[in-house]
């Protein structure tokens, strides 16, 4: 097991085999800890952002902080449910199509679904259909698609910057854990302007300063959420 950096702040880990995702999660990950084993040891109290990879290659995203250096790395607190982070690493992800060329007459068909069609479709699509149906119009259909169990989180990304984005997608995407920890899906709802003020304020916290200055020069979607960037620049929370 050895963690190695993917970007800033940001690791993948992997698991080799179940023993040793086990040996893990009943040393650390079920006391709310992570060894983050790595050349590369990021500074006490900083947070990261790991993608852990189970022996059969599910995959979870996981935020911490980093709470004490190791010998070899360091470790971390981490957030989220312990047991449902080791379920969701010991399962078989499903098998993934691979993407078929996008001809006109695919992309027609997929188009001239009815909404109900397209509602049904949503949760079982696979790569090649949701490729078209994250593109669509329809508010229900790009929610119906978050519950497709083989959304990958570029998708995710996909929905949460559209134009279409509604309340109740927007909420969806914030409460399901391993969407919310990743930076790009909270970047694409902050500078969503379809996205509730609410949520954004609740989402500036959690971004680099890189992320905080671009709205409050000017990028924020509401005065709001500007003036909550200018704060916390100020060092006001």
């Amino acid at each position: 097991m050895r963690a190695a950096p993917t970007g800033a702040g940001k690791y993948l880990l992997e698991f080799e085999s179940e023993e040793e995702l086990r040996e893990e999660h009943r040393t650390s990950l079920s006391h709310g800890g992570l060894r983050l084993i790595s050349g590369e040891k990021p500074a006490l109290f900083s947070k990261v952002e790991v993608t852990l990879r189970g022996p059969l290659g599910a995959e979870i995203v996981v935020t911490g902080t980093v709470v004490a250096p190791l010998p070899d790395g360091v470790a971390l607190a981490i957030e989220g449910n312990a047991d449902g982070i080791l379920e969701a690493l010991l399962a078989t992800p499903p098998a993934e199509p691979e993407p078929a060329e996008k001809d006109g007459s695919n992309w027609d068909r997929l188009r001239g679904l009815s909404r109900t069609e397209k509602l049904l479709l949503a949760p079982k699509a696979d790569r090649t259909e949701r490729l078209v149906l994250v593109q669509d119009n329809d508010p229900q259909v790009l929610y119906s698609l978050l519950k497709n169990p083989r959304i990958t989180l570029d998708e995710v990304v996909r929905i949460a910057k559209s134009a279409y984005l509604t309340y109740q997608t927007a909420e969806l995407i914030l409460k399901t854990t391993q969407w919310a920890a990743n930076l790009d899906v909270r970047v694409a709802l902050v500078h969503n302007a379809k996205t509730p003020p609410v949520f954004a304020l609740r989402i500036l916290p959690t971004l680099p300063e890189s992320e905080v200055k671009l709205i409050a020069r000017g990028a924020a979607t509401s005065m709001a959420l500007k003036q909550a960037a200018l704060k916390r620049l100020q060092g006001g929370g």
